[in-house]
């Protein structure tokens, strides 16, 4: 065996002390991404490990009812969450400058990208489960995280159909950019799924933002082309399952109605449109991932009700 399987080995004991190899524990197992709560009938509220510094407090100022019991949302290390949003927005940066008014391989760039995170996070909880961690919401997030990617994907492929991959050189950085950011965020999951899932909020906010860009400045062009095979196929001629597994929020439509997002394809106007609500979905997600922990949000919470990760404000 060689020297550097043997260092992985142990440092995966060390990261997994519920695993039934692990080893004695000579030094305090602290795992920075463990959930520490304090609740409004504790004494004594812990003080939490992770970057997240807010304590998890229980209060009810999201639902009307008094009785009801919901989770404040945990805001973020002020240097953490610059470090992050600065990491990001260069390399969001660096694509738009070098794909001005290339517009499909700027999105086959960002696609392929995009869809890295949620690969690393189920490499990473497949391999906390391989080492004996054991966890109700595991089976719950990589079902989601898997239809999150299937979803990227279709969006990858939508690009690709429309020409977005034609040069080999975008094909290239594509896959280097996307190799890369996959290792880095393996690394950063493992010492804080928040951490890893706000980079990902960060991405999916430029990428909505990008997409609602791009249908206001191009609506007359795009309505007058065809909808993409690819595009009619996933929307609206697949199971809908996987794409109802990552719609977690529902929002109300105009009517106040909870229904199920069902696409309807007329051109390639409503294709972005769809492309562009879908980050939206991972967004909201992502948000609810970082600040509670949880798919769908706070117990208790407004359906839909859902605001982008906050920093620490330490001056206060």
């Amino acid at each position: 065996m060689s020297p550097i399987l043997l260092l992985l080995v142990f440092l995966l004991l060390l990261i997994f002390p519920s695993s039934p190899f692990n080893l004695p524990k000579i030094l305090p197992s602290i795992r920075p991404n463990e959930r520490i709560r304090s609740t409004t009938l504790s004494p004594k509220p812990l003080v939490p490990t992770s970057p997240f510094h807010a304590p998890i407090t229980l209060c009810s100022t999201f639902s009307d009812d008094p009785n009801s019991v919901s989770v404040q949302p945990r805001q973020m290390d002020e240097k953490l969450f610059a470090f992050n949003k600065k990491l990001i927005d260069t390399v969001y940066d660096i694509i738009c400058v070098l794909y001005k008014d290339k517009d499909y391989p700027r999105f086959f760039v960002l696609e392929t990208v995009a869809r890295v995170p949620y690969f690393a996070y189920l490499s990473v909880l497949h391999l906390k489960e391989t080492f004996g961690e054991r966890s109700p919401n595991y089976a719950e997030k990589m079902r989601t995280h898997y239809a999150e990617a299937d979803n990227e994907l279709h969006h990858l492929l939508i690009m690709e159909s429309l020409g977005g991959n034609d040069n080999m050189l975008d094909r290239l950085l594509a896959s280097s950019m996307a190799f890369g950011y996959y290792w880095y965020v393996i690394v950063v999951y493992l010492w804080s799924e928040q951490a890893a899932y706000h980079l990902s909020e960060l991405i999916e906010d430029h990428a909505y933002n990008t997409y609602d860009t791009f249908l206001l400045k191009n609506e007359a062009k795009l309505k007058a082309q065809p909808v993409p095979e690819i595009a009619r196929k996933y929307y609206e001629e697949d199971n809908p399952f996987l794409f109802d597994l990552f719609c977690t929020v529902p929002e109300a439509d105009d009517e106040g109605q909870f229904s199920k997002r069902r696409p309807r394809l007329t051109n390639l106007y409503d294709v972005f449109v769809n492309v562009r609500n879908d980050e939206r979905e991972h967004w909201k997600t992502l948000c609810n991932l970082v600040q509670f922990d949880d798919m769908k949000g706070p117990p208790g919470g407004v359906t839909g009700k859902v605001e982008g990760t906050k920093a620490i404000d330490e001056s206060n």
